[in-house]
């Protein structure tokens, strides 16, 4: 009962894993390790979780250096005090269960079009959704008209690329300075539904995005990060499509339903839910606003696909509560220097004050 916050992650991590494995062998295609431009996730994860593992423990050591005059000493005494084997084996089981989840979410999106080819129907149903919200126009070519197409598309761009940043980032930092590690599961687990129930949305809607279905509507845009990616993510599904089983890389266009949008909307709504800091509160919700608009000024998604990407957000930040513990238990606000993450140890805590409740 203890421990039962970490399962649910787990569990869902073995279930979109082993639908991958089955998915590779039902439709004889490779079963891939995708490899991001900042390099393997196998690798990159566990980095940044050394990097905010120093980053947490430095202040402390720096501290008791100066009381102790004792180096070697120091560092023991900071570690054995902040940091157990325990806590180190839960911060490695929520990295495991992200990166299964991640890699069977990214195999099974490549399988789309074997299974689906329905693309152009959908993208032409949405297309028709779109026009009729914005009063016959469409969507990327007013934002265009409204935002200009100089400075603002760059800076969209940079906005758009940093989510492939941001994710790794949040959740090293949701992991190692949590200050009660089931919220950090909490977090860990509602990330790992979002691409479990994003791979559920790509096969209801296989639609392509507006960039890919009408791209005559984006010529205008110069070129930018988004431009190259869009472009390198046509010619590796044109590459895989042509040949799946030689192909060493993974198609990952599906538009229906944003994840750039559902994982963004469940950073600002879960620190909203952990009460963090105002700044950051209000710094992910403006992240959030200017994706929203990047994904549609790009034409990276229909409007159905960004709202379809809150309400998938919402419900893995609520679900994700509930198998964790959290959804009856009232938040309280964390230390704004850390917020949504400080460590746990005896140095965190007041005397006489009970250990933050999940």
């Amino acid at each position: 009962m203890a421990r039962r916050y970490f399962v649910f992650a787990c569990t869902v991590a073995a279930v979109t894993g082993i639908l991958a494995v089955l998915g590779a062998f039902v439709l004889d295609l490779p079963l891939r390790d995708p490899d991001g431009f900042v390099g393997p996730a196998y690798i990159r994860l566990p980095a940044i979780v050394v990097v905010f593992l120093l980053l947490d423990i430095a202040p402390a050591l720096f501290k008791e250096i100066r009381r102790s005059r004792n180096v070697l000493q120091s560092l023991r005494t900071v570690v054995v005090t902040r940091w157990s084997l325990t806590r180190l084996g839960l911060i490695i089981t929520g990295l495991i269960a992200f990166y299964v989840t991640y890699v069977g979410y990214r195999n099974l999106k490549g399988f789309l079009p074997f299974v689906r080819d329905d693309h152009a129907e959908v993208d032409s149903a949405l297309h028709v959704i779109d026009r009729a919200l914005f009063l016959g126009n469409e969507p990327g070519p007013v934002l265009h008209d409204l935002l200009g197409v100089g400075f603002t598309a760059h800076f969209l761009s940079w906005i758009y690329i940093s989510y492939l940043f941001f994710v790794p980032l949040s959740l090293g930092a949701a992991l190692v300075w949590s200050r009660d590690i089931r919220r950090g599961f909490w977090y860990v687990t509602a990330l790992c539904l979002n691409w479990s129930l994003g791979v559920v949305s790509y096969y209801m809607l296989p639609s392509q995005g507006p960039i890919f279905a009408y791209s005559q509507f984006y010529r205008d845009l110069p070129e930018t990060g988004v431009s190259d990616l869009q472009a390198a993510l046509l010619g590796t599904r044109l590459y895989v499509l042509a040949d799946p089983g030689v192909s060493t890389s993974i198609q990952g266009i599906a538009g229906f339903a944003s994840l750039h949008v559902s994982v963004v909307f469940t950073a600002a709504l879960f620190s909203h839910k952990v009460r963090a800091n105002r700044l950051l509160r209000y710094s992910l919700w403006a992240y959030l606003g200017l994706t929203i608009v990047s994904t549609i000024y790009f034409g990276w998604h229909y409007l159905l696909d960004d709202v379809a990407g809150i309400g998938i957000g919402w419900l893995s930040v609520a679900l994700a509560a509930r198998f964790t513990g959290h959804h009856r238990a009232r938040s309280t606000r964390v230390t704004p220097a850390r917020e949504m993450i400080q460590t746990p140890g005896p140095g965190n805590r007041s005397p006489g004050k009970p250990p933050d409740p999940a």
